[in-house]
């Protein structure tokens, strides 16, 4: 995954250390021990994700030089995703630092699977931000189905109620749940978004619910747990669907309780959060109790949203293009062009699987590649012109002689196309089929990251 991370330490062994650990994964990670060199560094460029120590000055443990530079790094015109870092996490200083846009926190030493867990979602997240324009969270659109989500949302977020979002991805999950988020009474609290697919079972109940110092070999410090961490706020479980069985009953637990007891500690604790949860699940499976518990599930979908895909709602297609490409030309510096009438048409009938996600790379890739005076179908790299592509691709079966191994076709099939992006788009087809389209389970499989997957989702049109 190509990612341009800085990690901003005083401690230079500690700020090597991580940099060789994510060299391998992201590609460019710089490093930097003084802060006063920040300024000049954000002038050439401002990085994807910081990750940032809070303390300093030697002896100072309160994190107030930390969270200055915080905001200095959320003041940027593009703002990076920044993963809070230090020694002494209590929850009060985690909590700070969530509140003024930190999208996570690392206690050192760190667990390196961990470390690389929490930059690859906040590069998701990042993904999601920009989902919605340049540094808004907006949900746009004005067709009918729209209009009721917009209405059924402002019904639901001023109450307490547990929300689950439900829909096909890259129609906006995320954005529906910093919308309640934002209209709610919660909304000066912290919004705390969670990967649930990507959380080891071997650490779920340290994530979550937190540790105590010596609680197990690598516990060398308190560690607030993601529930106390939003305290006061509101918690986003995403891909809630991927949880196993063990780690379903552990959260039931927490819910039905009230309370989570971090592990090492003599006592619970009472949480105070509202739960946002979201899935790309087939409602049926949802129901299947070899996949998801029901009486967890009756917990978390008192009130259910489901986010229409965009082909229900072609009306808003003229509007997502509209923003997009102005966004894009913007961010680019490319002249700004209007969508001929003949491709606008086009556009509208296309089901974009992958959603507004898919959208969006499409009108990326256009404001880039685009020559005419006007924005041709060709600009948007669709897969197909027509208008009735499925969900997701269907591998029909070939003859059992020339059957392809794993949905790619053998390098001497008459007629297949062998070059390397048509053998790249062929595996995540098949591996989306395989999972039906369950981006983590196809994400693992394919051994890349989650944002990774949906970058190449949007590349091939997917």
């Amino acid at each position: 995954m190509s990612a341009h991370i800085l990690i901003l330490d005083d401690d230079a062994d500690v700020a090597t250390a991580a940099q060789m650990l994510l060299r391998r994964r992201y590609g460019q990670v710089a490093t930097l021990t003084d802060p006063a060199g920040l300024p000049a560094l954000l002038a050439r460029g401002v990085p994807d994700v910081v990750l940032l120590d809070l303390n300093f000055t030697p002896g100072r443990i309160n994190g107030a030089e930390g969270l200055a530079l915080l905001d200095v790094l959320r003041a940027q015109a593009r703002p990076p995703a920044v993963i809070a870092m230090t020694a002494y996490a209590d929850v009060p200083l985690a909590v700070e630092a969530l509140k003024r846009g930190a999208g996570d926190f690392i206690t050192k030493p760190w667990d390196n699977a961990r470390l690389i867990a929490a930059v690859d979602q906040a590069l998701a997240r990042r993904e999601a931000v920009r989902g919605g324009g340049i540094g808004s969270p907006d949900l746009m659109g004005e067709s009918r189905a729209m209009r009721e989500l917009k209405a059924l949302i402002a019904s639901v977020a001023p109450t307490e109620a547990n929300v689950m979002v439900l829909g096909e991805n890259g129609v906006g999950k995320e954005l529906v749940a910093r919308a309640i988020h934002a209209a709610s009474r919660r909304a000066g609290g912290t919004l705390l978004a969670v990967d649930m697919g990507a959380l080891p079972e071997s650490t779920f109940e340290s994530e979550l619910f937190g540790h105590r110092k010596g609680s197990f070999t690598d516990a060398k410090s308190d560690r607030a747990g993601r529930f106390q961490a939003a305290r006061g706020g509101s918690l986003f479980l995403d891909e809630i669907g991927n949880m196993p069985l063990a780690a379903q009953a552990k959260l039931l637990t927490a819910l039905e309780r009230r309370e989570v007891t971090p592990i090492g500690a003599d006592k619970p604790e009472a949480i105070d959060v509202r739960i946002i949860s979201a899935t790309n699940l087939d409602e049926a499976r949802l129901f299947d109790p070899s996949v998801f518990r029901a009486d967890l599930l009756f917990r978390l979908n008192t009130i259910v949203i489901r986010v229409p895909p965009l082909r229900e709602r072609r009306e808003d297609v003229p509007l997502l293009l509209a923003h997009y490409l102005k966004v894009y030309e913007a961010q680019y510096q490319r002249p700004a062009r209007t969508v001929s009438a003949a491709a606008l048409e086009v556009l509208a009938r296309h089901d974009w699987p992958g959603n507004v996600r898919a959208l969006r790379h499409a009108c990326e890739r256009a404001a880039i590649l685009g020559q005419g005076a006007e924005y041709s179908v060709a600009d948007f790299g669709l897969a197909s012109s027509a208008g009735a592509a499925p969900a997701w691709p269907v591998m029909d079966e070939p003859p059992a002689a020339s059957a392809p191994r794993d949905g790619v076709a053998p390098a001497g099939a008459a007629g297949a196309d062998t070059t390397l992006d048509a053998i790249e788009r062929a595996a995540i087809a098949a591996t989306l089929a395989q999972f039906n389209g369950n981006i983590s389970h196809a994400a693992k499989t394919l051994g890349i990251s989650r944002a990774a997957l949906y970058r190449k989702l949007g590349k091939h049109g997917i």
